[in-house]
């Protein structure tokens, strides 16, 4: 069962976001994406303690009114309170999922999606291994096709490297990025490998310049986020990926591609984090980056296409149709 209506909403970041569109394509919707956050005192403030979240001047960005969509998905600790919200007044008519660990009773939404480094269970919550993603054999077919012509002059083995950028658990200095350009650039002496290398918005001016310095000269491109974005092309093209420990997203990205990754392990983290990087490790998905090459074959996550399918039979019944 496919809903009419789909709103996809979170605060903006591509990480959240890209989970929420991967379950709703995954569903065959055509989601409306709604950016929105909480002016102050609320953005400090825990979502189960805001007063009702859309009263008006309450929100930056979209707005949040009727008609309320079949299904809404959100992603974040922010866009729980708002999953709250609309389902009271849409009188339950809308269909939720929250994405992530709500820090609220699971009840309050109809379906709850949450890594299993996150600890959380409950009747109507999934488990799953990595984070949800937008990665399918389609979307990496199409951009193969898009980008094969600008990376043909690079040699083989292709590395593709992820590189993300400072947040709130870890720190991505010039530092950082001098040592793992240092090891790339053996990959290319030592190896022949060519690098496709990809920055991203978080990773800053002078990170980049660091990039850019100690690769030049090498069998690498660096996206110099002018044009299209090259991310899937990259992931698809590559014979294994090296990705930054500083978003689970990434790394979930990279994973469900089946190729070899590696993980940046950055200073930093937490708890949480430190439990997703080691099951991927002792479930043999990936492998920490020491410089070095090697090539091994696992069976990639497919947690996506495991939650559409439960959220549709659970829609399905919800509406009388299962």
């Amino acid at each position: 069962m496919v809903a009419e209506t789909c709103w996809v909403l979170t605060e903006g970041h591509a990480g959240m976001e890209n989970q929420a569109l991967g379950l709703a394509e995954a569903l065959g919707s055509d989601p409306v994406l709604k950016r929105t956050r909480p002016r102050a005192p609320w953005a400090y403030v825990p979502p189960w303690l805001w007063l009702p979240p859309l009263r008006a001047g309450g929100l930056h960005g979209d707005r949040l009114e009727p008609p309320w969509p079949d299904l809404l998905i959100t992603c974040g600790r922010q866009g729980a309170a708002l999953s709250m919200a609309i389902r009271r007044a849409s009188r339950g008519r809308t269909f939720t999922i929250h994405i992530q660990n709500p820090r609220v009773h699971p009840r309050h939404f109809d379906l709850v999606v949450v890594p299993r480094h996150d600890g959380v269970t409950g009747e109507n919550v999934i488990v799953t291994r990595a984070a949800l993603h937008r990665v399918t054999p389609e979307r990496l077919a199409r951009a193969r096709a898009r980008f094969q012509p600008a990376l043909a002059h690079l040699p083989r083995p292709l590395v593709a490297v992820l590189i993300g950028g400072s947040n709130r658990r870890y720190r991505v200095t010039p530092a950082v990025i001098a040592e793992l350009t240092d090891r790339l650039a053996a990959l290319a002496r030592d190896n022949g490998a060519g690098l496709a290398v990809t920055p991203s918005r978080r990773t800053g001016a002078e990170n980049e310049a660091v990039l850019k310095d100690r690769l030049n000269g090498l069998s690498a491109v660096i996206w110099d986020h002018r044009g299209e974005n090259p991310y899937f092309g990259y992931l698809a093209l590559a014979d294994a990926i090296v990705v930054t420990s500083d978003s689970v997203s990434m790394v979930s990205e990279a994973c469900a591609t089946g190729k070899p990754v590696y993980v940046v392990e950055l200073e930093g983290g937490s708890k949480r984090f430190h439990r997703f990087y080691q099951s991927l490790r002792e479930d043999g998905i990936t492998r920490p980056f020491d410089g070095t090459l090697e090539f091994w074959t696992y069976d990639p996550p497919d947690d996506t296409a495991r939650v559409a399918a439960e959220a549709r039979r659970r829609m399905a019944e919800r509406r009388g149709l299962a």
